[in-house]
């Protein structure tokens, strides 16, 4: 299945992704909902084994980005498809509205300051691309930011794609494995998982009514989605625009894409010398002994 989703939901790096013929529900040939369940739990299990040896291994980082409308499901997919990862190997952070020392920084240190270490998986929920659709779909965010020079807001924008583009090529550059997934939901299911917030009372805590004004900016979103998208969808750091209207079927693609880019890196146990060989050898003694 892998490959179909991988060709299927990969962002092109030409710049012709539209948003309109993105996917927001399964294609007919998806798996059920049952079948996607049990094959996440397979996946789950690979990509265990596949997180001990990047640990083990100590050459590469894994940058996983997540960004989404509201309700679109970030919080469930990185629950369910981590949920084997050893916690010790893996880090989620989450970026809401900057602090006050943030926004005496550029835009790029509080994710910065977050970044994986070898051998280490870390999650961002929300990220640095932030600052190119929430403020691309209110400017008057840029005001807390104290810029020293306000150009105009379009070479903003390109400025601010080609700080990220490079950023990116950095990371990759020195071992950081980026991959990048926007979780694509549609209005009417936003709109209905919203209503199961208000209507279900262990759900209230997860509804926000500024969410719901959100939604008279759909449209702006999407374009602010396009752009980012194709304007930062690179080999060093793709973008996958996976359906998220169902969510046993996005979080398998999630996690087959990930399990895959981990495999790619061809990692093994470290190999021990002969000197290590001989001092195992001799504590195995010692401890038979």
């Amino acid at each position: 299945m892998f490959e179909a989703v991988k060709n299927r939901y990969l962002v092109p790096f030409d710049g012709s992704f539209r948003v309109e013929n993105a996917e927001t529900e399964p294609p007919d040939s998806a798996p059920g909902k049952k079948e996607s369940k049990k094959r996440l739990e397979e996946l789950v299990d690979r990509l265990s084994e596949l997180q001990r040896m990047l640990y083990a291994h100590d050459h590469h980082a894994v940058l996983l980005v997540f960004q989404a409308m509201d309700a679109a499901g970030k919080d469930g997919t990185i629950r369910a498809v981590m949920s084997g990862v050893n916690p010790a190997g893996c880090q989620v952070f989450p970026f809401k509205r900057p602090s006050a020392e943030e926004w005496d920084h550029d835009y790029l240190w509080r994710t910065a300051k977050r970044l994986p270490e070898r051998g280490r998986i870390g999650i961002f929920n929300r990220s640095y691309y932030e600052e190119v659709l929430v403020v691309r779909v209110h400017p008057e965010f840029l005001d807390a930011q104290r810029l020293p020079r306000k150009p105009s807001l379009d070479q903003l924008w390109r400025e601010r794609y080609e700080s990220i583009r490079d950023h990116e090529r950095h990371l990759a550059r020195n071992g950081t494995v980026i991959v990048k997934f926007w979780l694509n939901v549609s209005k009417s299911e936003q709109r209905r998982r919203f209503l199961d917030r208000i209507n279900e009372p262990h759900k209230n805590w997860k509804f926000a009514a500024g969410d719901v004004a959100e939604r008279q900016h759909w449209d702006a979103y999407l374009a602010a989605y396009q752009d980012a998208l194709n304007e930062t969808s690179r080999s060093w750091a793709p973008w996958y625009a996976i359906p998220a209207d169902s969510k046993p079927f996005m979080r398998l693609c999630v996690a087959e894409i990930i399990v895959r880019s981990l495999e790619s890196l061809g990692l093994e146990y470290p190999e021990v010398d002969e000197h290590k060989k001989r001092e195992l050898k001799q504590m195995r003694a010692l401890l038979e002994s």
